[in-house]
């Protein structure tokens, strides 16, 4: 099957005025088309045409080495078809090559985000089933109307949720295969038709800016692979954050990878309809990252070794970690490390501290309240999971304190992973309220009084709320965290296990009895300002180091 790919591209344009020629994601928009044709011949036998009026477009086109077809001014009008484009190209082409072709396919210039993969589809659907015409489409069913005889009238039978529409199929302008003999000045497509459906993402065809402005947002998108886990003995932090920071990359191709033995994470994951692979080892790791090809990949798993970040560099160009102590942090790209600061050792590739805290976006939206002398609401968090019980505890301790904190309520905030939820429930009598899974804590922090709380990442959402806290450490390493001090608005107690009940108890006592102590933490909690934290964090991922570090220089 000898075949004819005719690219037809004016100089003119109006609504987007020389479009062929300008930059699309940094190159002439002309090319994209020219290049998915050239790729077919990798399979087939193919010539490519481009029909064109203009010596700059001619200029860009030659220098691949494809053919250029001038075509007479009288077919680059505004009200000429395509079908005697098409045709003049045909015969110019079969004439200059001393081919007769087989088919002819209509490739637009202004289809950028078309595949060649998905053309090379169609032409084999096309063969398989001698079709004489397949025709690219979307499609896009809609409750439409239209209008008949000076009357608006409906197209539809019954008014239906869009999946339960029947098939509307619009074409998309990505391409048009037919035989050889249905071509000619006013006509291309021939008696047995077919399309062939392509994705939206596929279907762009620039006409107009804002077409131009999705296509580009397309070609930019970025496959990222997060490698996360969450467990009971590490909690559902890391989890959460590759969430948060997914809902702000939505734009791009995303992929979750986490061990089999994250099995709480596995369920939150499911959850959120987010793509993901559970793997058991490096090498269904490394299978998964060779199919994947990832551009990006974000390792929130802790600590990470030196010949795993050597694995992925295999496949991929950019790695950005979180939370890396580990002997392989030297060999990413960037490790965002909000939790730690005044690490005067770290490398150049290191980001630490609160300026890099990424935020989630409830926190931004929700507004804190009005300072409150009395101390109504005590609200109890300790994260996803807790694996040191630390909310056990401090459940008794609420029992304790209710006979001398009659009108203080005790609002304890148990996470999706946490163990104990049976033995953690409502006492309304001693106003001690217990809220599992909560999907929006900030409506919780906003009408808090006083938090205690570990030493996660939880201490910059109560800095954001100007909630005043007690900490208790879940850990040795959380320990480490530096922003829960005084300084910031923290009263910290240091590790939970080595914290007695007599002193937690002793500081909520103080606290809420002191009212200038709490509001001077407030105060200090409210100079922390994260709403730059998001953009730096997602700067530092998609490779825009120097954006990300403008509070660092």
């Amino acid at each position: 099957m000898k075949i004819l790919v005719c690219i037809p591209a004016r100089g003119g344009s109006k609504r987007i005025p020389r479009k062929n020629v300008r930059l699309m994601d940094g190159r002439p928009l002309i090319l994209y088309s020219v290049d998915n044709a050239c790729t077919l011949a990798e399979k087939y036998d193919v010539d490519v045409v481009v029909s064109t009026d203009d010596e700059e477009l001619s200029s860009i086109v030659e220098s691949t080495g494809v053919d250029v077809v001038m075509r007479d001014p009288s077919l680059a009008t505004d009200g000429v078809t395509l079908d005697p484009v098409i045709h003049d190209a045909v015969c110019k082409m079969e004439e200059r090559k001393g081919v007769h072709y087989d088919t002819v396919i209509t490739m637009q210039a202004t289809s950028p985000t078309l595949k060649a993969k998905t053309v090379l589809a169609a032409i084999d659907y096309f063969e398989k089933n001698n079709f004489d015409t397949v025709i690219s489409v979307v499609n896009k069913p809609h409750l439409s109307w239209t209008e008949k005889d000076g009357q608006i009238v409906k197209n539809y039978e019954k008014r239906l949720n869009s999946q339960f529409l029947p098939k509307n199929y619009l074409e998309t302008g990505g391409f048009l295969i037919t035989k050889r003999e249905c071509v000619s000045k006013n006509n291309r497509i021939g008696e047995n038709v077919s399309v062939f459906e392509t994705s939206p993402e596929e279907a762009v065809d620039i006409d107009t800016y804002e077409d131009w402005i999705t296509a580009e947002a397309i070609l930019g998108r970025k496959k990222i692979l997060f490698r996360t886990v969450g467990k009971r003995k590490l909690g559902m932090g890391h989890i959460y954050r590759c969430l948060s920071l997914a809902y702000k990359l939505i734009g791009h191709e995303l992929l979750f990878v986490t061990d089999a033995e994250s099995e709480m994470g596995i369920e939150r994951l499911k959850s959120s309809f987010f793509p993901f692979e559970v793997i058991s080892n490096k090498i269904e790791y490394e299978q998964v990252l060779a199919t994947y090809k990832p551009d990006i990949v974000i390792n929130d798993i802790l600590d990470t070794e030196e010949d795993l970040i050597r694995l992925e560099r295999k496949y991929t160009d950019r790695i950005v970690n979180f939370e890396d102590t580990g002997s392989g942090a030297r060999l990413a790209d960037a490790v965002i490390n909000a939790l730690y600061e005044n690490h005067t050792d770290r490398p150049g590739n290191v980001y630490e501290g609160s300026d890099y805290y990424f935020i989630r976006d409830e926190f931004l939206e929700e507004k804190p309240k009005k300072f409150s002398e009395e101390c109504k609401n005590i609200m109890i968090i300790f994260g996803g999971s807790d694996p040191a019980d630390l909310t056990g505890r401090l459940y008794s301790i609420a029992e304790k304190l209710h006979d001398e904190m009659p009108e203080t309520a005790f609002h304890f905030i148990t996470g999706f992973g946490y163990a104990h939820k049976d033995q953690v429930v409502d006492i309304p009598e001693k106003k001690i309220f217990v809220h599992n899974d909560v999907k929006r804590v900030s409506a919780y922090m906003k009408n808090a009084d006083l938090a205690i709380t570990s030493q996660g990442r939880t201490i910059y959402e109560l800095a954001s709320m100007g909630v005043p806290a007690i900490v208790l450490a879940q850990n040795e390493r959380e320990a480490q965290h530096v922003f829960a001090g005084i300084q910031n608005g923290f009263i910290n107690l240091g590790l939970g296990s080595r914290t007695d009940d007599t002193t937690v108890i002793q500081t909520i006592r103080w606290l809420v009895n002191t009212p200038n102590v709490r509001r001077e933490m407030r105060s200090a909690e409210l100079t922390k300002k994260f709403e730059n934290g998001q953009k730096r964090v997602i700067d530092l991922i998609l490779e825009d180091p120097e954006e990300a570090m403008g509070v660092r220089k």
